[in-house]
């Protein structure tokens, strides 16, 4: 029985032998160069609940009146990052996919007697000549093959052939995977563990789960696992060991500070969601929201962080790093800032069977806008896709909000999941999605993920109700450009010899970070570096082969300063002052704050922000 059962948007960094940690947070990778390369933001401690059934259902109606793709149609949306990338390539690459959930009636085959098209494909030569050949392969090959292995391979081969770099054929355990990543749910106890002096240690414990009802407290040492020694393991084995199914119980040894004997905690487990946002006042009362992924649930998330953040003087909207998610989360999230009728986004895609006509859908806002009359700041970079393109480009075409940071990825067009069997489904592109002023925003690739050339000066251009033009090429264009800094060259330098040298630097700072946020949280301080024990860390760094003459540099201890502070105001649950330290290096954020600053309105944002382009160009 052949159901399209979901489609998705998205863009991922995967890993092509596991997923990069626990289901929408990727805490639990021991692969640190990716967790940096994908900049993941330290959740807080009260940032994970039990995941519980939503009774708000929420539709959008298209322009001819008829419920459009959503909620209500009963179907079931999955956001996605993959553990295998979706653009094939044999190291870390980028995947994407766009989530549009279509009514079953257009895109299912029933049991009686399937689609007119699949009856015409069974019924000619090419088809004889493939099932004679499977037959031949099946009796005859030297290497023995199940029929179901043969018929999988043939349909991964036939996917090869498609130009479609995004389409592909999931078994039953990477179907499993896809979805657990991209929901933000999971079956375990609740907690963030990390490997910090080579044993696990819980690292955060999420509100509302069985891990907190069980008294699990961060600093908690992990020793065995079902009476197992986790000596020797890598975070993501004592993941794998901790995680199963809803409603078994797993038996933990726990070693805690101040006590002589271990803790042996029988802990049930439960489903638990990640969330996906943080939230925080920075600066001037200006209030900053970062969403890493449009996962289900965001769009509440978002909303009740505008509730609890209302009386902030501006707000600013983080999207860079989001590989995108739910379609329906989407228009949800850009809904929380237009008003009732605002178009949100539209869709063409391929009447199911037909060559010649297309099917044409829009969705429109419910309203109304949460923050109104609000100044609002959305930052994108490269790596934003997809869902996370839906909604900037929405809040771009409407005058609602000044997007700042660099061109988005260009991820314009979308991916049913089609249901082959009861384990096994398909990903294929169906369609194309435009932004409320028809801006295609798709960005063409090769099959390696890298851009095709372009040529700017043929890329069309728009108007907004409120007169600006924007460009409608492959991606978001930001209406004030500013990239990221990289390092200096002495950072590179420093940097590269660690590296060379083998020193474990990310896992060092996580593990120094850790200790210093622990006895800083116990006396009640505020985040800060005691010059002591920074002292004795650099020493340790020199121990494993870092050059003393390089971290004697006041330019590269600053930088490690800056590192180090950062992630213990995050462990602190500290986010406003995480961010506002994060300014200090990030010119995009910076100038979010310092715009913001200087205006009461939208009207005046753009305005001012003219004007910071104008002595950009000058």
């Amino acid at each position: 029985m052949l159901d399209a059962t979901s489609a998705f948007l998205g863009l991922n960094w995967a890993s092509p032998t596991r997923s990069l940690g626990p289901p929408g947070g990727r805490f639990m990778s021991d692969v640190s160069g990716v967790r940096l390369q994908l900049n993941v933001r330290q959740q807080s401690l009260d940032k994970v609940r039990i995941q519980r059934p939503k009774s708000k259902a929420l539709a959008y109606r298209s322009e001819r009146g008829r419920i459009a793709w959503g909620l209500s149609t009963g179907l079931t949306t999955v956001a996605q990052t993959e553990s295998e990338p979706m653009i094939r390539k044999p190291v870390l690459s980028l995947v994407l996919a766009l989530v549009l959930v279509l009514p079953s009636a257009g895109h299912s085959q029933n049991d009686t007697g399937g689609s007119r098209s699949g009856r015409q494909a069974a019924a000619t030569p090419g088809a004889q000549e493939f099932l004679s050949a499977f037959q031949i392969i099946r009796d005859y090959a030297l290497e023995v093959h199940s029929d179901s292995t043969l018929w999988f391979r043939a349909v991964d081969g036939l996917i090869q052939e498609l130009n479609d770099a995004y389409a592909q054929a999931f078994a039953p355990a990477e179907y499993d995977e896809f979805q657990e990543s991209n929901t933000g749910n999971y079956a375990g106890i609740g907690v963030q563990i990390t490997t910090l002096n080579e044993v696990i240690t819980i690292t955060a414990v999420f509100t509302g789960t069985p891990a907190e009802e069980s008294g699990l407290q961060v600093g908690d040492l992990i020793i065995a696992v079902n009476e197992e020694s986790t000596e020797g393991w890598t975070t993501g084995d004592a993941s794998d060991a901790i995680r199963g199914e809803v409603g078994t119980t797993v038996d933990l040894s726990i070693a805690r500070q101040g006590l002589s004997v271990p803790l042996r905690p029988t802990v049930r487990r439960d489903s638990v969601h990640v969330v996906a946002t943080e939230t925080d006042l920075v600066g001037e009362n200006i209030a900053y929201i970062a969403l890493d992924r449009v996962a289900r649930g965001s769009a509440d998330e978002v909303e009740d962080a505008l509730s609890d953040l209302e009386d902030a003087r501006g707000f600013i909207l983080d999207l860079r790093g989001n590989p995108g998610g739910y379609l329906d989360e989407s228009l949800s999230l850009a809904d929380l800032f237009l008003p009732e009728g605002a178009r949100l986004a539209s869709a063409e895609s391929r009447v199911p069977g037909e060559t010649g006509s297309s099917l044409d859908e829009a969705w429109t806002a419910e309203g109304p806008d949460r923050i109104p009359g609000k100044p609002m700041i959305v930052l994108v970079d490269r790596f934003s896709a997809s869902a996370s393109e839906i909604i900037a480009g929405a809040l771009q075409d409407h005058d609602r909000a000044l997007v700042i940071g660099e061109r988005t990825f260009g991820k314009g067009v979308f991916q049913n999941v089609f249901r082959l069997s009861e384990t096994r489904h398909l990903r294929l592109t169906t369609g194309e999605w435009y932004t409320p002023l028809r801006r295609s925003l798709h960005r063409p690739r090769t099959a390696q993920g890298n851009p095709l050339p372009e040529d700017p000066s043929t890329f069309p251009v728009v108007t907004t109700p409120a007169g600006r033009e924007l460009v409608a090429g492959g991606g978001v264009f930001p209406d004030l450009e500013i990239r990221n800094d990289t390092l200096t060259l002495l950072e590179r330098e420093f940097t590269s010899q660690a590296a060379t040298a083998g020193v474990a630097l990310n896992p060092r700072i996580e593990e120094f970070s850790f200790d210093q946020s622990q006895k800083l949280r116990a006396d009640g301080n505020d985040p800060a570096i005691d010059p002591a024990a920074f002292e004795d860390f650099l020493t340790g760094l020199v121990e494993e082969g870092a050059d003393r003459v390089l971290l004697d540099n006041e330019e590269v201890r600053s930088y490690l300063e800056y590192l180090v502070v950062q992630r213990i105001a995050r462990r602190m649950d500290r986010i406003g002052q995480a961010m506002e330290i994060r300014a200090l290096r990030d010119p995009v954020l910076a100038e979010a704050l310092r715009l913001l600053d200087e205006v009461e309105t939208q009207t005046e944002l753009f305005t001012a922000a003219d004007g910071s382009n104008a002595n950009q160009s000058n």
